[in-house]
């Protein structure tokens, strides 16, 4: 059988002059960036070099928006309407979408960040506020969602093709949730053991949850954290393990 899956990153997640993240140096081994948009992280100069980075790299632009939060990194659950979510949606993907567009560029996906990305996983309001949020900017554009959720159903049902994401350093739930990083295991630093759960789950589509048992999962992308320590070591270390287990790795819609 022939597996393949996209590489994305969170990127573009400094802020004046405090820097997050080791954008430059994972850029050459992910395919999709998914760059934050100024309301968790980012500002109007970062949006643009991260962009021209990525361009630089060949990899895919996705828009990265979070909650109006950049004290708590866009992490902390905060309260917000629907409505809400659809226009801080639209503005952040609006702005990126501009910024690309001033380089001769197009976005290629959208990815909720942080809290934002976690609530809309569950509740389907939100989530299909932020899918239609989306396809009002551009139909066009990739939903990355997290697999099996209810906003990858919500992308689908607002007319959007949706990539079904997995995470190389999370440990998951019973109900295909990822463990809370304020819980005890939440992420994955033996990176033995992460590059086990990712070949498990891109060639068997399963993860072990955090109770012990399998649950099936169909990813399509798969997520790394250029902010974690030793992201760039882990980044060569995944891609070798995944050519060496037959696995091309490219470009959702690639």
């Amino acid at each position: 059988m022939a597996w393949t899956i996209d590489l994305n990153c969170d990127m573009g997640e400094s802020f004046g002059a405090w820097t997050m993240g080791h954008d430059a140096e994972v850029l050459p081994h992910v395919t999709s960036a998914n760059i934050a948009c100024g309301f968790h992280a980012g500002d109007p100069a970062i949006m643009r070099t991260t962009v021209a980075a990525a361009l630089k790299h060949g990899v895919a632009l996705g828009a990265h928006p979070g909650l109006a939060d950049l004290a708590g990194f866009g992490r902390r659950n905060l309260s917000l309407r629907p409505d809400e979510a659809y226009d801080i949606v639209v503005v952040q993907v609006g702005a990126l979408a501009a910024v690309a567009a001033s380089q001769g560029a197009r976005l290629h996906h959208v990815k909720a960040h942080g809290a934002l990305y976690n609530m809309a996983a569950k509740d389907k309001a939100l989530a299909a506020a932020i899918a239609q949020a989306v396809h009002d900017v551009d139909p066009s554009l990739i939903l990355y969602a997290l697999a099996a959720s209810v906003q990858v159903e919500a992308g689908r049902a607002a007319g959007l093709a949706v990539a079904q994401e997995v995470f190389a350093d999370r440990s998951y739930q019973q109900d295909g949730s990822l463990t809370p990083r304020t819980q005890p295991g939440a992420m994955i630093e033996d990176v033995d053991e992460s590059v086990r759960q990712v070949l498990r789950m891109v060639t068997e589509g399963r993860v072990k949850t955090m109770q012990g048992d399998d649950i099936e999962v169909n990813p399509d992308t798969l997520c790394i954290h250029g902010d974690q320590p030793g992201a760039v070591d882990f980044a060569r270390t995944l891609r070798r393990a995944l050519a060496e287990a037959g696995v091309e790795v490219k470009t959702v819609g690639g």
